[in-house]
């Protein structure tokens, strides 16, 4: 479905949503109870109860954001000032507690736990920029990575995210407001792609973080498989027998990071892996796995500047042989 202009979504959609968490929770116990009588007659503990609990609050959360956006828009002069350092700085903050409030519920209704191992970006080079390069898998890991930069690293993101997602209007109200770019994954629009994945990363300060998933979407056993038939239909055949090697993660596409790196040729390099919930693929796999009690484990790898490869093919090539690492501890991991 394509998605609507922005002054659509800005008059509709997101008062909509604002509309629906009010009427949810004045007729939530009515809610409660039918999830309640439903309980006994569905597998897993208050499976009906949690799962009305988690879309509610994450409504609510949603539609707290909007008014608390809406509000720093009113102060900053009704969008006058939005892009000032000092309000930049504003949305930051708002980010991140927003997505500690989220992980705080998520911890206490999921009983979802995150671990960090590895070399992290507060550690790796502080005072400089860095490039992080994510695969993505499973529900809301993209929330958990720029959670970690935002809230316990100190970073200000710039995010590389599909256009798709600005259909939950949070996301598309803050995220416009702030460097980022939302892309349309079309092959037919990659010298568009690259470009603006080059502009967004020109101009990084000390404590920004460049966020790329090179997969271009989260792993799927099926997406695997178009993933290496692209590179086949490419003529790229060294490249797709290295995809084939690789079990668990997606070919990465190395337009961006090359863009990128060529736009902050100072910047660090950090590669992000995670485990705890690669066997989500689909809605039904959620379902099964409410309540999740999962420990999502994210793994940091750093590259300083200095050995970050400098031609195109040699990039290319040092991009897979890190996803082919990020494969192997994945499966060592899962």
């Amino acid at each position: 479905m394509p998605l609507p202009p922005r002054w659509l979504r800005r008059l509709l959609i997101a008062p909509a949503v604002v509309l629906l968490a009010f009427l949810v929770v004045t007729t939530l116990p009515i809610w409660a109870l039918l999830a309640a009588a439903a309980s006994p007659l569905v597998p897993g503990r208050l499976r009906p109860l949690r799962l009305l609990w988690i879309g509610c609050f994450y409504l609510v959360w949603d539609a707290a954001a909007l008014l608390a956006l809406f509000l720093l828009w009113v102060v900053s002069g009704f969008g006058w000032r939005t892009r000032s350092p000092a309000f930049q700085r504003a949305h930051y903050v708002l980010a991140g507690w927003f997505l500690r409030l989220l992980f705080w519920q998520a911890h206490w209704t999921l009983r979802l736990r995150i671990d960090v191992v590895g070399t992290d970006p507060d550690t790796a080079l502080p005072g400089r920029p860095e490039l992080v390069l994510c695969r993505h898998a499973g529900p809301g890991d993209s929330f958990i990575l720029i959670h970690g930069l935002v809230n316990w690293f100190h970073r200000e993101p710039r995010i590389v995210l599909k256009d798709s997602l600005q259909w939950d209007p949070a996301i598309d109200v803050l995220l416009n407001r702030l460097p980022n770019r939302f892309i349309a994954p079309t092959p037919e629009r990659g010298e568009e792609t690259v470009r603006q994945v080059r502009h967004l990363a020109t101009g990084l300060d000390d404590n920004d973080a460049f966020v790329i998933f090179p997969e271009g979407g989260n792993f799927t056993p099926r997406r695997r498989l178009r993933a290496i038939a692209r590179l086949r239909s490419l003529g790229l055949e060294r490249m797709a027998l290295r995809a084939e090697r690789m079990r668990h993660v997606l070919a990465p596409q190395p337009g961006g990071m090359l863009a990128a790196l060529d736009a902050a040729p100072d910047a660090g390099v950090i590669f992000v892996a995670h485990t705890g919930l690669d066997r989500m693929l689909t809605v039904a796999d959620v379902w099964r796995e409410l309540p999740m009690d999962k420990r999502i484990v994210m793994r940091f790898w750093s590259v300083p500047p200095e050995d970050v490869p400098t031609g195109r093919q040699q990039r290319i090539d040092w991009l897979f042989d890190w996803w082919a690492q990020i494969d192997a501890w994945i499966a060592a991991n899962r």
